[in-house]
């Protein structure tokens, strides 16, 4: 029990009819020590079913094997009539289970495929074969899915990364990987891993969010939409900063649906998850080394690369290491309006997370002239949190303003404000202008943009 509950718990009283005071028990039920699920009764059979369904699809030719639909159907008929033989009896509900899971260790994940076809779902981790959570409307959630052992959830985990090239072992024991259908995976495995092999898949949805889905569920306000806009059209150099799952990417897309269809867009990242609609898109990946440790293409070599293939903007995805100078000085010679991301806690702290980063670029200059690159590249900030309700707010916009004496000057344009916290825990507070003008503001009335004089009024 945390020292707040037990505080309350406490201080707690109630009032008796008979005029009597009694310390009021906690309502709360216990928690119950985690267990393993019972052992499924049809375990063995399943396994045997598995060997005789994969023994199968080995006769198939290729091309055969490669059409889903079909498969599935032949897998069904398959499974159906070996349950049949076996003599178990196996109920009409038992006997689809069966089928359904046969299927998915077949053609599909295992036991995780189902989570992947839920459109609710936006995380799956699983923490070794007993526990599988998932992110559903921004809260975690502990499921009931299960693998049989470790050795189960290392098949799947194979399955994903050998069609990539990729290799994972005990020499080497992490891996990033993509889905089929460009989900992000992360695998890590024993020795690292203590609770056994673990996956971590952040989903990708075909539909991207679009600035109407933002405004629906609160992210933004009309007036900070049409604000970012204006500063993409008018290519201003940009950074969303945030925590993991504050949704930096989602805004990116959202930012980068803003540049105009008749310019060339070149994206980076470390996995492709960027989901633009122009037409005129170079899709740019960076590479780990393989086994023998050569081949190794760096988000780096791909900003350098980036610069001569003639782009009117360069979106990195993420940056993290040295390419952050490479970025910086790319925004600095001439490449206005380029996009990227960075984990960071607040706006100022993305300032001093790009120094960091760019001293591991290997360069010796002073933090003077590194802060003048910075605040001569960056134009705006957006600063993205997750809160504690799981929804995810734009909690600043600011402006770079340029340098005072040693210091990068901020101004903050726009603002969310925490008032408090409902009765069903969901974050009470309100978006806000801070009365200021940002000083690019001549920038955008030459490219044409005019933005409502109240847009910046103090509320």
């Amino acid at each position: 029990m945390s020292l707040f509950a037990r505080f309350e718990q406490k201080n707690r009283r109630t009032f008796e009819p008979g005029g009597a005071v009694q310390a009021n028990k906690s309502t709360q039920p216990a928690r119950q020590a985690y267990s393993a699920p019972p052992k499924d009764p049809f375990q063995d059979l399943k396994i045997d079913l598995h060997k005789k369904v994969i023994a199968e699809l080995a006769e198939l030719p290729q091309e055969k094997r490669d059409r889903r639909e079909p498969v599935a159907e032949r897998i069904g008929d398959l499974v159906g009539r070996l349950i049949d033989e076996s003599g178990r009896h196996v109920s009409r509900s038992d006997r689809q289970r069966i089928i359904n899971e046969i299927i998915d260790e077949a053609i599909g994940f295992g036991p995780i495929t189902s989570l992947l076809k839920d459109p609710e779902v936006t995380e799956i981790m699983v923490n070794g074969p007993r526990q599988v959570y998932v992110e559903r409307g921004g809260r975690l959630e502990l499921t009931p899915i299960t693998f049989r052992d470790d050795q189960h959830v290392m098949h799947v985990i194979e399955k994903i990364v050998a069609p990539l090239g990729r290799r994972i072992d005990e020499s080497s024991p992490m891996v990033d990987a993509r889905l089929p259908d460009g989900s992000r995976v992360n695998a890590i495995i024993p020795p690292l891993a203590l609770n056994g092999p673990t996956i971590t898949i952040r989903k990708f949805f075909q539909d991207p969010l679009t600035v109407e889905n933002l405004l629906s569920l609160g992210t933004l306000t009309e007036e900070m939409a049409l604000f970012l806009e204006a500063c993409v059209r008018a290519r201003l150099n940009m950074i969303v900063s945030g925590g993991t799952g504050s949704g930096k990417t989602s805004m990116l897309n959202i930012l980068s649906s803003f540049i105009p269809a008749d310019e060339r867009i070149i994206t980076i990242e470390d996995a492709a998850e960027l989901q633009l609609r122009q037409e005129h898109v170079v899709t740019l990946e960076s590479r780990p080394a393989n086994m023998e440790g050569r081949g190794e293409v760096t988000i780096r070599d791909l900003v350098r690369n980036a610069l001569r293939m003639r782009p009117d903007r360069i979106i990195v995805g993420e940056v993290r290491s040295g390419e952050a100078l490479d970025m910086l000085q790319a925004m600095n010679t001439g490449h206005d309006g380029s996009l990227t991301t960075g984990h960071a806690n607040s706006p100022r702290d993305i300032l001093s997370r790009l120094e960091t980063m760019v001293l591991m670029a290997g360069v010796d200059l002073p933090v003077r002239a590194i802060r003048e690159q910075i605040s001569s590249a960056l134009d705006v900030i957006v600063h993205m949190a997750r809160l504690k309700d799981g929804s995810r707010k734009v909690t600043h916009i600011t402006e770079v303003q340029g340098m005072e004496g040693d210091v990068i000057v901020l101004q903050d344009l726009f603002l969310f404000e925490q008032t408090g916290v409902d009765g069903n825990g969901k974050i009470l507070g309100r978006f806000r202008a801070t009365g200021i003008r940002p000083k690019f503001i001549d920038r955008l009335e030459v490219c044409g943009i005019e933005l409502p004089p109240n847009i910046f009024w103090l509320r």
